[in-house]
């Protein structure tokens, strides 16, 4: 996998903590800068152990089904980006809803349930020999990012940007998961 496909990957891993991000900014008065930045190092680490979680399950199994792998690749991609579209369509899931409560307790459990899909792409990750701590930190780092950066902007872009990067992310899911079976097939 590239350097682009990791960091594509990188991106659209942390659309869906964005949206969520980006709602709990617009419930905030004025977000300061070190809040959100913690609570982006917060979904940022999180996100970045799931992925290594799923590389090592996916490592386990890689010797049984190393002949068709890249078939697993491409329906995980698919799966994750195709949930990520409908999540990011859905009419009735209010932004108030995703909105983050200030306890720590509440913010770690937001942010493993945005990092489950991770664990997934780490399993993908496994099957295509990735570099499983160099594309966990990406992973990490892109969503320490993209988490402050939602925080701090949440009022001034509102609830539906957040969604609509949820849905090009899941496009992007779906592409990477796309051309890694053609290169597999075509080779």
């Amino acid at each position: 996998m590239s350097f682009l496909a990791i960091l594509l990957l990188s991106f659209a891993m942390s659309t869906d903590a964005f949206a969520v991000a980006v709602c709990k900014g617009i419930s905030l008065q004025v977000p300061k800068f070190i809040d959100a930045l913690k609570v982006g190092v917060l979904f940022g680490f999180i996100e970045a152990i799931t992925p290594i979680l799923g590389w090592l399950l996916g490592y386990i199994a890689v010797q049984y089904i190393e002949e068709w792998d890249h078939w697993i690749i491409f329906l995980l991609m698919l799966f994750l980006g195709l949930r990520m579209i409908y999540n990011s369509l859905k009419q009735e899931q209010a932004c108030q809803e995703e909105s983050l409560k200030g306890s720590m307790v509440m913010l770690v459990l937001t942010a493993i349930s945005t990092s489950i899909d991770a664990f997934a792409v780490g399993v993908g990750l496994a099957l295509a020999s990735v570099n499983i701590v160099f594309a966990a930190g990406m992973i990490g780092l892109a969503t320490c990012i993209m988490v402050t950066i939602g925080i701090l902007l949440g009022k001034k872009i509102g609830c539906f940007v957040g969604k609509k990067a949820e849905l090009v992310g899941g496009l992007v899911l779906i592409f990477i998961g796309a051309f890694t079976l053609y290169q597999h097939l075509s080779a």
